[in-house]
This record gives C-alpha cells, sequence and structure tokens, in this order.
C-alpha cells in the first residue's frame, strides 16, 4: 500500500512521520510506503513566521530537515512541486525540478498511490486588488519572510544613518489584516527595534518606527472574542502601532496603500496578511470539488467528496463544523477555520483513519471516524511584551480569558506540542533545553 502525504506543513508532517512510525513498529515497511511530498527542503512552523521576518527566530536553527525526519520516522521526502493528480491511474505529477541557474535537476516525475492525503495548507489571498502582488510582502513561507527581514535590517540601518542629519525621520510599515499574523508582527516590530539599539543602531527609538496596521472590519483579531480583540487593540496602542480599523484598501502601490476614500496610507514597507486561500492550482484539482479559495470538499472522514482515496487536512479542507449541516440563525454555515490546532485535529483523525485502513486492508471492513473539530481557544503574542487569548473547551469549563505570564506559557506550549508530535518527548525536551541555551550564547536578533 502507497500513502502520499503531500505538504510539510504542520498537519501534513505530524501525518508523516506518525504514519512512518506507525509503519515501522508493526513492522510493515514492506507492505506499507508513506511519501511525503513538499517543494522545500524544511519545515518550520507557519505560526512563527512573523518571528522570521523580524529577526527573533532563525529559521536556519529552528527549521526541520524533511530528509532527516524521513529518515527517523520511517517515511520517504520527494522534493517537487505537485502541479495535477490522476485518479484513474492513481498517481501524482510533479513539475520539473530547476536550480537556481535554471538548470533542470529533475524531470517531470510521476509518484503512484493507493491514498493520497492533500495537506498544502494555504497562502495569502490578495483577493485580485490591484497592485497588491507587486508591491507587498505576503508572509506565506520563510523565504518570504527572511525577504521581510533583510529589507527591514537595510531599513534601520538606512534609518539611524539618516538620523545624525534629521533627527526627525521615520521608517513606516504598513500590515493589511489583522489577524493574529499582522497583530503579532506589529509588535514583534517595536522588539526588533528595541533590541537593534543594543547592538550599535544606537540613534533609534520607537518614535521613529511607524507601524499601521489596517483592518477593513471593525475591529482587530475578528475571529476571537471581542474582550481579547479590545485588551490586544489597547496593548498595540500603547506600543505606538496605529490600529485602523473600518478601513478599506483598494489598490497597493510603490510608496503606500490606497483607501476607497482616495487617502493614500504613505508606507516604505508593505506586508498584506488579509485573508488565505488553498493555492491556486488546486481550483478543480483532478476533478474534485473545490471552493472558492481553493479548498477541497471533504466528508467528516476528511475524504473528498468524490474520490475515497483522496483525503485532505488543515487549510486546504472545506469542511462544516456541524457536519449535520446546520446553520446558525444569519444562514451562514461556519466552517472549520484554517488554525494550527485545526491542521493538528485532522492529521490525528486522517491518522486514525489511514491505520484503521492499513491494518484492515480494506476501508470497507470496520467505519472510520469522523472530525469533531473542538476549540481549546487562540493565544496571541505582542512579542514579549504581552500575550492575550481566551481557553475553552476542554481546557476550562466555557471560556476564560488570560493574559501575561500565564498566556505566554500557554502560546509557547502550542509549539512544544507540535515538536512533541514531531519528534517524541525526549527529543522535544532536549530541543526545548537546547534552545534555552541558545538564547544565552546567540544574539538576542537575527541580524544578518
Amino acid at each position: 500500500m502507497r500513502i502520499v502525504v503531500i505538504g510539510g506543513g504542520a498537519g501534513g508532517l505530524e501525518l508523516a512521520s506518525k504514519l512512518g512510525k506507525k509503519t515501522n513498529a508493526k513492522n510493515l515497511r514492506d507492505q506499507v510506503q508513506v511519501t511525503l511530498i513538499d517543494q522545500n527542503d524544511t519545515h518550520l512552523w507557519k505560526p512563527l513566521l512573523h518571528e522570521v521576518a523580524t529577526g527573533a527566530l532563525d529559521s536556519g536553527v529552528d527549521a526541520v530537515s524533511y530528509r532527516a525526519q524521513a529518515h527517523n520516522c520511517g517515511f520517504d521526502f520527494q522534493l517537487g512541486k505537485v502541479i495535477n493528480i490522476n485518479r484513474d491511474e492513481q498517481k501524482i505529477e510533479l513539475a520539473p525540478l530547476i536550480n537556481s541557474d535554471k538548470e533542470v535537476v529533475l524531470k517531470t516525475r510521476y509518484v503512484q498511490y493507493d491514498y493520497v492525503v492533500f495537506a498544502l495548507g494555504s497562502i495569502t489571498n490578495d483577493f485580485n486588488v490591484e497592485g497588491i502582488s507587486e508591491n507587498c510582502i505576503f508572509l506565506d513561507k520563510p523565504s518570504q519572510a527572511m525577504r521581510f527581514h533583510k529589507e527591514l535590517l537595510e531599513s534601520l540601518l538606512t534609518l539611524d544613518e539618516t538620523l545624525k542629519t534629521e533627527p526627525d525621520a521615520s521608517l513606516t510599515i504598513s500590515i493589511v489584516g489583522a489577524g493574529a499574523t499582522g497583530v503579532e508582527l506589529s509588535a514583534e516590530l517595536f522588539h526588533a527595534v528595541e533590541v537593534l539599539k543594543v547592538y550599535g543602531l544606537s540613534r533609534l527609538t520607537d518614535s521613529h518606527l511607524k507601524v499601521n496596521l489596517i483592518e477593513a472590519g471593525p475591529r482587530i483579531l475578528p475571529a476571537l472574542p471581542d474582550r481579547i480583540s479590545a485588551n490586544a487593540s489597547f496593548e498595540l496602542s500603547a506600543l505606538g502601532v496605529q490600529v485602523m480599523t473600518n478601513t478599506r484598501v483598494v489598490k497597493g502601490q510603490a510608496d503606500g496603500f490606497v483607501k476607497d476614500d482616495g487617502v493614500l496610507i504613505a508606507s516604505d514597507m508593505m506586508v498584506w496578511a488579509a485573508g488565505v486561500k488553498a493555492p491556486d492550482f488546486m481550483q478543480n484539482i483532478g476533478g474534485l470539488e473545490t471552493n472558492r479559495v481553493n479548498q477541497l470538499l471533504v466528508k467528516p472522514t476528511l475524504q473528498t467528496l468524490t474520490d475515497d482515496h483522496v483525503f485532505a487536512i488543515g487549510d486546504c479542507a472545506s469542511l462544516p463544523l456541524d457536519p449535520n449541516g446546520v446553520t446558525p440563525a444569519d444562514g451562514r454555515q461556519r466552517m472549520v477555520p484554517p488554525t494550527a490546532q485545526a491542521a493538528h485535529q485532522m492529521a490525528s483523525l486522517a491518522y486514525k483513519n489511514l491505520t484503521s485502513i492499513i491494518l484492515s486492508h480494506s476501508p470497507e471492513s470496520e467505519p472510520l471516524k469522523s472530525f469533531k473539530y473542538k476549540d481549546y481557544g487562540s493565544l496571541v503574542s505582542l512579542s514579549h511584551y504581552s500575550t492575550v487569548g481566551s481557553l475553552m473547551g476542554g481546557l476550562t469549563k466555557g471560556s476564560m480569558m488570560i493574559e501575561g505570564r500565564l498566556a505566554r506559557v500557554m502560546y509557547v506550549s502550542l509549539y512544544r506540542m507540535h515538536q512533541l508530535a514531531l519528534f517524541g518527548f525526549f527529543k522535544m525536551i532536549l530541543i526545548t533545553i537546547s534552545g534555552h541555551i541558545n538564547k544565552v550564547i546567540r544574539p538576542r536578533l537575527k541580524l544578518h
């Protein structure tokens, strides 16, 4: 049996690792082959990309090598970009692999499967707003975050030099989208300036950094309760962030964002974080049903509506929260949110269902389990200044708002849980200890 996982994000890598370990433990390597496909060599937990962008996290240290993980967990890894799937012949088409010199390293390849799991995650949705893709930085992957980091360092270095003769000079960074990414990035930017003062850019102060956080809706963090949104807005304003709600951007250009009233929000650096969608090539791929944001429509078992041999998990899967299809009073169907905790829960269920298929050699011999999303709350880190969020579900009775040190501990624990799923308890502890040592021996910010 050949099981292929497409996409090495949080859910995909966890699933491939657990399936690999399972086939090893059951001595099934000869009967079951697990393959992970990703277009990158390494994995980095996506919620940390805003820290890579500001230099608070060094992706070179924290990234996980897919090949090393495959060796340790007993699955195979294929480097490549999926461009199509042939469901009749049960094979996946990979695009040619081109190196930096534009030479073909690997020609078009095909990977056979018996069961395939799409775990491609999501990319930023620019909603076809004019000029956004040409003038903005997205934070979908480490390479984009590292590009932002390089431009940020160069801009702040230039600013520090300019302050010799122009004491009122400043750097303006505008971020469209006040979800978790936009909010966390806004806070991390001020932390970066604070740390860079220690490393020689002594003329910089918080007043020289202007951050605009732009949101089309009436409040920031629209997916979280009102009180958490209000608290985060207060904290950001105290840092110096200009929070601009009810502000709709209709155009992006080299010198800033244009609002719907024609007013320009002048900007030196521009980030777009105002929504997500599955990759565009996913639209009706292989004749599978997709929605308007390219997500595959799946049944509660996480199998696609069209083909039981094709699963989808995480941000690229569309599944109603209520399996019975009941809609709220406003008539809108609520869907499983595109979050890390949803991807983790989907990966866990896909693992159980695929394990049942592996052990029984037939999906019909035992009913597969249905997905039930459990909301354990949400946490938002405002760098080292504060952390806010809510705990729900099995962690508390009802909903409880938390902030400060307790919230920070819970926020960090989410990443530790991801590491636990990948590496096991002992190695996760060693990585944690290593991380604390690095905080002592390495610079507080990535400086290159």
